[in-house]
């Protein structure tokens, strides 16, 4: 799924702004003491608290530690991170965030799965103002803040079908590639994730050139599907489509090499990318 940020302000981050103030204002700190205890820019910090920014939530465990509010944060942050997301995607958003159960089947390396490095470059384009790059920054924040939901409590069983033209399409940096690599052989060996490869040999498939699809499950048994091409994504949650296109990811998956020899061919590209 590529993130899109909406750049107005939003409920959700004002909140989060307005408790770094309060929580700044209660320790009896200006923008510029806070900005040399912590290391972050003053100009920055400043943008958090009126709304303006979304931070990692590295920055939001930072401060947290910081001001002793526990995961405070961190917690308003998750709902802040929703608003980083044009209206469309917000519901698929919310269900992602809560599904029991998904499954992805992606022609490119899926977000759920994709480093930092990686996603800035797959996010950024010809970029020419400070303002573009802000925004590009927000937009990898997002899409790392997703991949929250992989080890939440409790974990969500989770299945990827990725096209083997995905594991060739290296980035501009070898080390940025490489890393990507290790970061997906890393986690197709968690117990609540699988990983499976599409290879090239199993030829044409009614989804090729379709973009990418992903199922959710929810605690309650509904499901719904979401299919996306482009700049353009489906929500769907008539129980004939979703199970239409469960029926068009259960034929992926047959036609996918196993989990282990997924594995086997994901180290085989490492080598080759090392060589």
């Amino acid at each position: 799924m590529d993130e899109q940020v909406d750049g107005t302000g939003e409920p959700g981050r004002a909140a989060l702004g307005q408790a770094l103030k309060f929580l700044r204002g209660k320790a009896g700190k200006s923008l510029g003491q806070l900005a040399d205890d912590t290391g972050y820019d003053k100009s920055y910090l400043s943008r958090l608290e009126s709304g303006e920014r979304l931070s990692k939530v590295t920055v939001m465990e930072d401060l947290d530690g910081y001001y002793g509010s526990g995961d405070l944060l961190v917690c308003l942050w998750k709902v802040a991170r929703i608003d980083a997301f044009k209206d469309k995607y917000k519901e698929y958003m919310r269900l992602e965030a809560a599904a029991r159960i998904i499954r992805v089947y992606s022609p490119n390396v899926p977000g759920l799965l994709q480093t930092e490095d990686f996603a800035r470059e797959v996010l950024s384009g010809p970029q020419t103002t400070d303002q573009d790059v802000e925004a590009v920054e927000e937009q990898v924040a997002a899409r790392l803040g997703r991949q929250l939901l992989l080890d939440k409590k409790p974990t969500p069983n989770v299945r990827f079908v990725i096209d083997e033209p995905a594991l060739r399409r290296s980035s501009a940096s070898a080390e940025t590639w490489e890393s990507q690599l290790m970061h997906i052989e890393a986690v197709a060996q968690w117990p609540n994730v699988v990983v499976q490869v599409l290879p090239l040999s199993a030829g044409i498939h009614h989804l090729m050139g379709k973009g990418s699809l992903t199922l959710l499950w929810q605690k309650n048994g509904s499901a719904v599907a979401y299919t996306e091409s482009g700049s353009s994504g489906l929500l769907m949650d008539e129980p004939e489509d979703v199970i239409l296109h469960r029926l068009s990811y259960d034929r992926l998956r047959d036609q996918a090499l196993s989990p282990s020899d997924s594995l086997t061919f994901i180290r085989d590209v490492l080598e080759e990318q090392r060589s």
